[in-house]
């Protein structure tokens, strides 16, 4: 991850190995934060697998802050759902026998 920014409050950080995936995801889990103002993502050119994620808040709060919340929250999220997946295959796989 790379960051570019003069103001604290609106940063673009440069995400390597990403695409959309990702990028819409952690959009979502960013724009939760009342405290942002803007939450966007752009991919350069198709043949980059980087994105360009842009974060604008209001205030003084650093935009790293909401970054790192979006992220951990998503973090969250994607563990949640693995534990009911897996959950639901102990069941149906011990349903069988």
């Amino acid at each position: 991850v790379q960051a570019d920014g003069t103001d604290g409050n609106c940063v673009t950080f440069v995400l390597h190995d990403e695409d959309h995936t990702l990028g819409n995801s952690l959009r979502y889990m960013v724009m939760k934060n009342p405290d942002v103002e803007f939450c966007g993502y752009c991919i350069t050119h198709p043949s980059e697998s980087k994105i360009n994620f842009r974060i604008q808040t209001r205030g003084t709060l650093p935009a790293v802050e909401p970054f790192r919340k979006g992220l951990t929250d998503l973090m969250g999220v994607c563990q949640h759902v693995l534990n009911t997946f897996e959950v639901r295959l102990l069941l149906k796989s011990s349903a069988a026998f």
